[in-house]
This record gives C-alpha cells, sequence and structure tokens, in this order.
C-alpha cells in the first residue's frame, strides 16, 4: 500500500475507539466508491422547489454541441448532476441510465447528466460506457449552483466544494415537477423511470 493510502487509513484510524469501528466505515466507503459522499454535507437548501420554473440554461455537450434546457420543451426531461466522472458512484449511476434507457426514449424522455467536468472528459467517458445520452460540461459551475447541486463536502474532517447528487424532473411545460436530494446510484434510474410513470398518469 503506498504513503498515500496508509496516511489516510491512519487519519481514519485515529477518529475511533477500536479498530473495529474504523475499519468496517473504511471498507463500506472504499468498497462502494462513495468515500467523498458518506459524510458530505448536503448543500444548503436550494431555493428551486417543486413548481418552479426550472432555470433555462446553455452548455455544451460530449460532441462539443450546445445545448439548451429549453431546447426539449414539450418532453419530459431527467436533469441529474454528478460529482465526477469515472469515479464508482458516478460510473455505476449512468449506467443504471444507460441500461434503462431504451424504456426513457420510448417515452420520450431526456436524460442530461450535468458534472463540471470537461466536454473532453465526458466525451471520453461517454466512449467508454457506451452512454447514450447527454453529458453536459458545466466547468464555469453557473448550472450547478443555479440548481443548488454546489456546495460544501466534508469527509474525515476534510472540507471541499463540490458537486452534490441531486436529481430533478421537469415536465413538458418547463416546470420542477420532482427534486431528488437522496440518490443511490445504483437504483436511481429505476427510481426515476417508476416516479415518471406515476407523473405521467397523474398529469
Amino acid at each position: 500500500m503506498g504513503g498515500g493510502a496508509e496516511t489516510f487509513l491512519a487519519h481514519i484510524a485515529g477518529q475511533f475507539r477500536s479498530p473495529c469501528d474504523h475499519f468496517s466505515l473504511v471498507f463500506h466507503a472504499l468498497s462502494t466508491g462513495r468515500a467523498c459522499e458518506c459524510y458530505s454535507k448536503r448543500p444548503m437548501a436550494t431555493k428551486l422547489k417543486t413548481g418552479d420554473v426550472a432555470p433555462d440554461f446553455e452548455l455544451l455537450d460530449q460532441k462539443g454541441e450546445r445545448r439548451r434546457l429549453s431546447d426539449f420543451r414539450g418532453r419530459w426531461v431527467v436533469l441529474y448532476f454528478y460529482p465526477k466522472d469515472n469515479t464508482p458512484g458516478c460510473t455505476k449511476e449512468a449506467c443504471g441510465f444507460r441500461d434503462l434507457f431504451p424504456k426513457f426514449q420510448r417515452r420520450k424522455i431526456a436524460i442530461i447528466g450535468i458534472s463540471t467536468d470537461s466536454v473532453r472528459s465526458h466525451e471520453k467517458f461517454a466512449e467508454k460506457y457506451d452512454l447514450p445520452f447527454i453529458l453536459l460540461a458545466d466547468e464555469e459551475k453557473a448550472v450547478v449552483r443555479a440548481y443548488g447541486a454546489w456546495g460544501q463536502k466534508s469527509f474525515m474532517g476534510r472540507t471541499t466544494m463540490g458537486t452534490h447528487r441531486i436529481s430533478f424532473l421537469v415536465d413538458p411545460e418547463g416546470r420542477i415537477a420532482k427534486i431528488y436530494d437522496r440518490v443511490k446510484p445504483e437504483t436511481h434510474a429505476e427510481e426515476v423511470l417508476r416516479d415518471l410513470e406515476e407523473l405521467r398518469k397523474t398529469g
């Protein structure tokens, strides 16, 4: 094990009364790929709420094409924010949407992922995992801030700023129909698809 990893584990060990305590937490965090999320502080409550008009924006996708949220008016949109390309949790979430993409597509539901990664990073991520939906690059962090997805994250005493895993369902009129601020990457796509079916019935 490298010196960096040893230092990291030693730091964690000092936070607990027994080896069993810190080993269990470290194993869970590292094995699930959610070390940066387990003890992250949620972003301050976003001003956006269900029924609000979803803020419009324009960003480049993984192919370098300009995309605006308003281009999808008349369709349901899954707008999901995630921390970083090619990390375990974000990969599981993206692949979940990929695997269910035909079902979303048949219902004419657009899926849009947004992170602060670059266009090139998105391109590689999409190619590596054969992602058929749009990934938008918000390098200036304007959109993550507008949607309340940017905030403080803390793990084992270390505090940083970053993108939180939050999703929005936007209805065909451009209004927010549902907000997810507690996302499980492995099952999120299934959850969203179920909710969309219910919303479409009641809408």
